[in-house]
């Protein structure tokens, strides 16, 4: 097993094109073609995560935070990222970082932490746009539900808790076989007219290439014709934090408290308690205020982050109970979500948990 099969798993869960335009996912370094031997699960690669690593054998540190965020002129080691990285070079050491991306997944960090917290009906707060695609294509009658099948098999037709899902009209083509092709149906020379079905489905665009490769393997002519279109249509499959509904309301107080316990918080910063009950509950990892005015919008009675500013509290209060629990605390989960999927899939691949405190916020 390679290092590549590893990262297929977390790439299966969270696409890199579900990352904000600001970040780098994805590999930061080395040859993801050798031989797996192990891997290092952390939020942030630091110089002890590295020696961690190389301790415990591992050729693989999967992170949260990505090492790599800005570009390099030059490696000289003056700083704890250029260490790293040289580090993991001399040792063979891949480093790879799932952020926004596992941020945005369906599943994903806020999915992860919304579990935590026992929340139900739980949906993507703000979904991404520009993400969907339309597939349009054109198939003999007879080979319709065969071509459907394979192209919800490999992705296609998933619109919220539904799949299989596409529009189908029946209709007439026509096409002439030049000299060397080699038609399914007609004859060379011949203008041919054949009953179809216009088959449209809906796809996530990082889905395209594999919909697409499936659709030349099983339709049967030599040339299908299809068409992608670009959808405006929000993907409320993946976006930026959740929202969920508490199984029983309970006092804003009572809530903070199972804050506390939930993320193991020595303290917890929060908005004046306006003696209201806690229902519906906004919720996003790590760095989520610029999502307050879609909590609100939504009218959840709580907000969760790991970060906010001085002002953010004024401007929620009397509106919602905001409550900041710590930007490595909400995320301190990403080594479960990393575990589980690649231990689901290969169950005896030796995974490490990194037992190295990387949080830079301390606590008195």
């Amino acid at each position: 097993m390679r290092i590549k099969d590893i990262l297929q798993i977390i790439e299966q869960l969270a696409p890199l094109s579900l990352q904000e335009d600001f970040d780098n996912s994805g590999l930061q370094v080395g040859d993801v073609n050798q031989e797996a031997k192990g891997a290092l699960l952390c939020i942030d690669v630091t110089e002890n995560v590295v020696e961690e690593a190389v301790s415990l054998g591992c050729n693989l540190i999967i992170s949260h935070h990505p090492l790599a965020f800005r570009s390099f002129k030059s490696m000289t080691g003056r700083n704890y990222v250029e260490r790293c990285m040289i580090k993991a070079i001399k040792n063979d050491i891949c480093v790879y970082a799932a952020h926004t991306n596992l941020d945005n997944a369906q599943d994903g960090v806020n999915y992860k932490l919304a579990g935590m917290l026992g929340l139900q009906q739980v949906r993507v707060l703000s979904p991404q746009k520009g993400q969907l695609l339309k597939l349009v294509t054109f198939v003999p009658d007879s080979y319709a539900e065969f071509v459907r099948t394979a192209l919800f098999n490999a992705g296609a037709g998933h619109i919220g808790n539904y799949d299989s899902c596409s529009f189908n009209l029946v209709g007439e083509g026509t096409f002439r076989a030049q000299d060397g092709a080699n038609p399914f149906v007609g004859e060379v020379g011949d203008l041919h007219y054949e009953k179809e079905v216009r088959i449209e489905t809906v796809l996530p665009r990082y889905k395209q290439s594999e919909v697409l490769r499936t659709l030349i393997a099983v339709h049967p002519y030599e040339e299908p014709a299809y068409d992608f279109y670009p959808l405006e249509n929000d993907w409320k499959q993946a976006g930026s934090g959740v929202v969920g509904v508490l199984p029983e309301p309970m006092p804003e107080q009572e809530f903070l408290y199972l804050l506390k316990d939930v993320f193991n918080l020595p303290t917890i910063r929060h908005t004046k308690l306006q003696n209201r009950e806690v229902r519906d509950v906004a919720l996003c990892g790590g760095a989520g205020a610029f999502l307050i005015p879609e909590a609100i919008a939504y009218g959840a009675d709580a907000f969760i982050t790991g970060e906010a500013k001085y002002n953010d509290f004024y401007d929620v209060e009397g509106r919602l109970l905001l409550a900041v629990v710590g930007h490595y605390e909400s995320e301190i989960c990403t080594k479960d979500i990393f575990f589980d999927v690649i231990s689901k899939k290969y169950p005896t691949f030796a995974l490490h948990k990194s037992a190295f405190d990387s949080n830079p916020v301390k606590y008195l």
